[in-house]
């Protein structure tokens, strides 16, 4: 596949936009912000609330579990939260010490059942440095790569216009969960960069592979420690550990759907084509670190996510015909509008390969408000 320019203008690459940005940002929207581990580890306290008073649910009458649903809510926030907040922590030094960081970081990441050495690999290697290219493990399936298992549930569960409403529903909660199996096994079983079922396939170190191991056997003991804690009793692990799991999965990928999935393919990584914000409520960007400032962490990784609202009113004066900038809804209209197959680097295509649709996000189609 030969995944070209755009036609209007050449590609840009992050270092180009962070080189032409930097300079309108304050020092210090580089320093660490120590503020975001608090409060990880106020929604660990939140969590940990949320398991106790769900060993308990033996004894409510029936009709009061429901009271629990709410705290099961504010529970599934705390796991997007983990998610974000160790995402940012492991791209800065907020915390210095390796092995504190290590630690917190797989506290962080133990309810999403993904080891931090891979996360390193996966989303901090690959993934940045290689965005929505033929190499990047975060993209669409190509409509020429092999049917695998992998591409299979992919089909099955993401967002697109032949998806099945009740299989995409189930899937949110659960997609999350097959990313980080597909991409485990690849590693661990195999490590050579040739495997099939991922999107795309890479390799790690012997020393990457040893911790990717160990850290996935601790997060298992922690789960299975959680379980017995729960005494496998099916409402407690309903209520108290599979809802709020389920719910913080399904409102991360909301806005995973939305980073890069409606973005044409470039070899040359150029944020502003590839990747996509959105706008969602204040309360929202509140609560997730401004994670729905996907476009400005991808030219600023490390940055303190508080200053993404002043790179966005950067990029909208500045690169105001490049940006894509929409309302989460509307990301999530197109998305289940369109296939999810590249055809070729321009083009949707569904498991069948009957369609070609182009991608809404061209320059010719799209225009910001």
């Amino acid at each position: 596949m030969n995944i070209t320019e755009t036609k209007n203008k050449p590609l840009m690459t992050q270092a180009d936009y962070a080189k032409k940005l930097r300079p309108f940002l304050p020092k210090e929207a580089f320093m660490p912000d120590p503020n975001k581990i608090w409060i990880l580890l106020i929604n660990v306290a939140i969590v940990l609330l949320g398991w106790g008073i769900a060993a308990n649910l033996d004894q409510w009458h029936w009709y009061a579990l429901g009271l629990y649903l709410p705290f099961a809510l504010i529970m599934g926030n705390s796991v997007i939260v983990f998610a974000f907040s160790t995402h940012d922590l492991m791209h800065n030094n907020a915390i210095k010490n390796p092995r504190l960081k290590q630690l917190v970081s797989l506290m962080g990441l133990t309810l999403l059942w993904m080891p931090p050495t891979l996360w390193k690999a996966v989303h901090n290697r690959e993934h940045h440095n290689k965005t929505n290219s033929l190499d990047d493990p975060d993209r669409n399936y190509l409509y020429e790569q092999p049917k695998t298992w992998g591409k299979w549930l992919q089909n099955l569960f993401v967002p697109s216009a032949e998806v099945n409403p009740l299989l995409f529903i189930f899937g949110m909660g659960y997609i999350w969960g097959v990313y980080v199996f597909r991409h485990l096994t690849s590693v661990l079983l195999f490590n050579n960069g040739l495997t099939k079922y991922p999107c795309a396939s890479f390799k790690v170190s012997n020393k990457e592979r040893k911790a990717i191991a160990l850290e996935f056997l601790t997060i298992l003991a922690i789960n299975i420690t959680i379980l017995i804690y729960l005494d496998f009793n099916p409402v407690k692990l309903i209520l108290g550990y599979f809802l709020p799991i389920w719910l913080g999965h399904s409102g991360i990928m909301f806005y995973i759907y939305t980073n890069h999935l409606l973005c044409r393919m470039t070899s040359i990584n150029d944020p502003l084509i590839n990747s996509i914000s959105v706008r969602v409520p204040k309360i929202f960007d509140i609560l997730h670190f401004n994670f729905s400032y996907h476009t400005e962490h991808h030219i600023f990784p490390g940055l303190n996510s508080d200053y993404y609202p002043q790179v966005q009113e950067l990029l909208k004066t500045q690169f105001e015909d490049r940006f894509n900038l929409l309302d989460a809804l509307e990301v999530w209209r197109m998305l289940l509008a369109t296939p999810r197959h590249y055809k070729d680097e321009n083009t949707f295509t569904d498991w069948s390969g009957n369609k070609s649709v182009p991608c809404p996000l061209s320059r010719e189609d799209f225009s910001l408000d």
